[in-house]
């Protein structure tokens, strides 16, 4: 592992309250769950994993069984059901955050953070930790960028960012409680939407996380083919060079 990697948390739901998702099965998202946990240690052994589940699910046994050799923290707790089934599946995503923040040993110990939905892995993970300071990155989408229209900044991926845990509580913790509404907000939405308001500056990736494995809405294995790495570099390096954009990039 290199010097000062971070812990990486990762974002479980076993037991679906939002149930506009796809992959609703429980086995099948502990299934992938726990693949998505062999990849990252296929990409280096020493991480440090923080697997926190908003269902109450424990997989504490199944990891012990799995990975006895392995850095991994297993905590698990109740999302305010609710609210989920009320604003959806960001909210539960924003509550599973801020319990392992509060209740993690690894990330107890740790200034910074990286953060993963449950079910991927990043292949690419320490060529987006090169030239970050510690603060926050992650991942913009803009839609128009191959076309005349004018490109718009049109949502943050969430699945997988870098963040300094102090900085995190001060702009994003708060940031699902704002998912749902008369406006129909994501979770995604909403972490462009305190980006813009903040006006933050060197906040997006450089390059694109090559992020692998199962999406929990669709069901489905991401493709990741050399035809869309080239399209997702072209496209940062066009909106890097957009001068309405360029302060967002490190």
């Amino acid at each position: 592992m290199k010097i000062n990697t971070p812990p990486i948390l990762l974002t479980s739901c076993v037991i679906v309250s939002d149930h506009s998702v796809s992959l609703a099965d429980a086995d099948s998202r502990i299934k992938f769950t726990l693949e998505s946990i062999s990849k990252w240690l296929s990409i280096s052994p020493e991480l440090r994993l923080v697997v926190c589940d908003g269902s109450n699910y424990d997989f504490s046994d199944l990891v012990r069984a799995k990975f006895p050799n392995a850095h991994i923290e297993c905590l698990h707790f109740q999302n305010t059901i609710e609210r989920v089934k009320k604003q959806g599946k960001g909210f539960g995503e924003g509550e599973i955050v801020n319990y392992a923040i509060q209740h993690s040993i690894y990330l107890n110990d740790a200034e910074c953070f990286a953060k993963c939905t449950a079910k991927l892995w990043v292949e690419n993970f320490f060529d987006c930790l090169k030239g970050w300071d510690g603060e926050m990155r992650c991942k913009g989408y803009f839609a128009n960028v191959f076309s005349l229209r004018k490109t718009l900044f049109s949502y943050v991926d969430t699945r997988f960012y870098l963040a300094n845990k102090s900085f995190y509580l001060e702009h994003f913790a708060s940031a699902h409680t704002h998912v749902g509404g008369e406006k129909g907000l994501s979770l995604e939405d909403c972490f462009r939407d305190v980006i813009i308001t903040e006006r933050m500056g060197k906040i997006l990736f450089n390059i694109a996380p090559v992020i692998c494995g199962v999406g929990g809405g669709t069901g489905t294995y991401y493709k990741n083919n050399l035809r869309r790495k080239l399209k997702e570099a072209l496209r940062i390096l066009l909106v890097r060079r957009n001068k309405s954009f360029s302060h967002l990039f490190a």
